[in-house]
């Protein structure tokens, strides 16, 4: 008898899979009185902004109308009438991650899996334990990434992602994945949200409205293995500097670009200079947030300035930013050559083993492998900031660039 089962939903965007997760949970909540549940993503600010305050009232409100709660914004649950009790968290809140795993749970749903590591994984499936009469249920979602994520090398490859070994049977019979597409979910599309899926670059395309995993590109600037070989566990001390770089979007709409932000700092070793990829802060969402998140980000790291490209937004990169905080020092940069122009330089460095990056960043690594100029792939965000933050470091790639104030 299997009592633990993982279910993956994956796929394009808008297809419904988050909707079906959380209709799951809520059922389980309201069968089972006093059961606890768990909802998890990377950052807690994106799961409050998706989960809490859109997709989680919305289930309520179209399929369960006549369920009572009450909602607790101090620990962030909702409890039924019933006992049950309903969690979000993010895994980067250190001081939230470890009281909700001092806690056992029913279910445990970890949202847009993608940007989560194979750790935080297999940490939160420790905690299912389920009251007698549940089977532990573990689902996650996600658009596909690159096939060298662990979502693919364990779902669909059958191997444990860390020793590349066969999954045992009894593993392999309690997981399963679901694909689930646009197409599949027209009902509650618009006619324009599905052409604009259509007409995306093919890599997006891909992605976000056929639901595909991605794979390495052989003609891609970077190698994953030499950033696999520069990863480090822990930022230095005693950084000689640290900046934020941001690639910023200039419209708020669901299918618009991500605001690219990196935080970076570089240290002298042996008379050389490394330098550290310490945190991938990338903002979806409406264009005042990534200001907001750019300058959180700044003071969070105690960094020395902000770097702008200001190709698209001009002068309003710099207002929109100064309106959270007057105070930082801000510079900005325009871009005048082509993306591999400016990238060549820094790809460089990480062949030759000069940076590190502080843990894993996997939507940032993937685009660094995936991503070639020309072939009308998207824009790469997190990429296009990594660039402007070793650059701004380095002063090594500064061919194709005019710099501001």
């Amino acid at each position: 008898m299997i009592n633990f089962i993982e279910v993956l939903l994956e796929g394009g965007s808008r297809s419904g899979k988050t909707f079906i997760a959380i209709y799951a949970i809520l059922a389980r909540a309201a069968k089972y009185p006093g059961s606890k549940h768990l909802i998890v993503r990377k950052a807690f600010n994106h799961i409050k902004l998706s989960i809490w305050n859109q997709t989680l009232p919305e289930v309520i409100k179209l399929c369960f109308p006549n369920l009572h709660y009450t909602e607790n914004k101090t620990d962030w649950y909702i409890e039924l009438d019933n006992g049950s009790q309903i969690w979000i968290g993010g895994s980067d809140d250190k001081e939230r991650t470890e009281k909700i795993l001092g806690s056992e749970w029913d279910t445990i749903f970890l949202n847009e899996i993608s940007q989560m590591n194979y750790n935080i994984y297999e940490t939160f499936k420790t905690r299912l334990n389920p009251r007698e009469g549940m089977k532990a249920l573990l689902l996650m979602d996600q658009n596909p990434p690159s096939m060298t994520h662990w979502s693919y090398v364990r779902f669909h490859s059958g191997l444990n992602p860390e020793t590349k070994q066969p999954l045992e049977q009894r593993f392999l019979d309690r997981q399963c994945f679901y694909k689930m597409n646009p197409k599949d979910n027209l009902d509650n599309l618009s006619e324009s949200y599905m052409e604009t899926l259509s007409s995306m670059s093919e890599s997006k395309k891909r992605r976000f409205l056929e639901g595909e995993y991605g794979d390495d590109s052989e003609f891609a600037l970077w190698e994953r293995q030499w950033i696999m070989n520069g990863r480090v566990l822990n930022t230095p001390d005693s950084l000689k500097r640290i900046v934020v770089a941001v690639d910023p979007a200039v419209t708020g709409r669901e299918t618009s670009d991500d605001t690219g932000i990196i935080v970076a700092g570089k240290q002298i070793i042996n008379t050389e200079e490394h330098y550290y990829i310490i945190a991938d802060r990338t903002y979806h969402g409406d264009v005042s947030g990534w200001g907001a998140e750019a300058a959180a980000t700044y003071n969070k790291y105690d960094a020395d300035c902000v770097v702008g490209e200001v190709n698209q937004g001009g002068d309003l990169v710099e207002m929109n930013i100064r309106n959270y905080d007057r105070n930082i020092k801000y510079k900005s940069v325009r871009a005048t050559r082509g993306k591999t122009t400016r990238a060549e330089p820094i790809a460089d460095l990480y062949r030759r083993g000069l940076v590190h990056h502080v843990g894993e960043f996997l939507e940032l690594e993937d685009q660094m492998c995936t991503y070639v100029q020309g072939i009308g792939m998207s824009s790469p965000d997190n990429l296009d900031a990594l660039v402007w933050a070793l650059t701004e470091l380095s002063e090594k790639g500064n061919r194709g660039i005019v710099v501001g104030r």
